[in-house]
C-alpha cells in the first residue's frame, strides 16, 4: 500500500490505518526509538504512541512525506521519554552522548521570545546541511537525527570508527563557524 492510500485511511478514520502504518514503518519507527531509549519495551510504547499521535493529528494535517512525518513523531515522543526517565541524573546512554555532543550547539530554551530565533536557526543548520557533501550529510543526519551509534554508523559507511568520530567533531566545528558568522551565539 503506498502512502497516500495510508494516509487516505486515516483520514476516513478506518483503523487499517494503523495495521498499514505498523506493517511498512513498524520497524523504521522502531529503529529510531531503540537507538534513543537502549530499551525494548519503551521503544515499543513510542512506536505505539506514534501511532496514535498520527491518528489524532490526521486529519487535519495530510503528511506529503509519510516517512518523515511518522519519524519526527516517532523521534520526538522517545526524545520526550528520555528525558522523563533521566531526569535528574546522567545517565551513560547513547542519547545522552549524543545530546552532549550536540548541545553547545543547539539550546534547548522555549523562550517565546527566541521562537524567531529558532526558526532562523533552523535554516542555518538545513543551510549548512545543504552545503556538505552528501556522505558528510548522512553521517550527521545518522548521529544527530537517528541517534546512531558511532560503530553502527562507521559499519554502515564502511569506516572505521576513528575516521567517523574524527568526521562528526569537524562536522560539529564548522557547524560552530557556521552558526556564529550567522549571528548565533553559542
Amino acid at each position: 500500500m503506498d502512502d497516500a492510500q495510508i494516509v487516505q485511511l486515516y483520514w476516513d478514520r478506518n483503523e487499517q490505518a494503523i495495521s498499514a502504518t505498523s506493517g511498512k514503518y513498524g520497524n523504521y519507527c522502531a529503529s529510531i526509538a531503540r537507538n534513543i531509549l537502549d530499551s525494548r519495551e519503551d521503544a515499543e510504547e513510542c512506536v505505539n504512541d506514534t501511532y496514535m499521535s498520527a491518528w489524532n493529528s490526521m486529519p487535519p494535517h495530510r503528511p506529503s512525506n509519510l516517512a518523515a512525518f511518522l519519524g519526527k513523531i516517532t523521534r520526538n515522543l522517545s526524545i520526550n521519554r528520555y528525558r522523563y526517565k533521566n531526569a535528574g541524573k546522567r545517565g551513560g546512554g547513547n542519547a545522552t552522548v549524543v545530546l552532549d555532543e550536540i548541545a553547545e550547539l543547539v539550546s534547548d530554551t522555549d523562550d517565546v521570545e527566541q521562537a524567531v530565533d529558532r526558526r532562523e536557526l533552523i535554516r542555518a543548520i538545513d543551510l549548512f546541511l545543504d552545503r556538505l557533501p552528501a556522505d558528510q550529510r548522512r553521517i550527521f543526519v545518522c548521529r544527530y537525527w537517528y541517534f546512531d551509534r558511532v560503530s553502527a554508523i562507521a559499519s554502515r559507511f564502511g569506516m572505521t570508527e576513528n575516521h567517523v568520530s574524527v568526521t562528526l567533531n569537524r562536522l560539529r566545528l564548522k557547524l560552530h563557524h557556521h552558526l556564529t558568522e550567522r549571528g548565533f551565539e553559542l
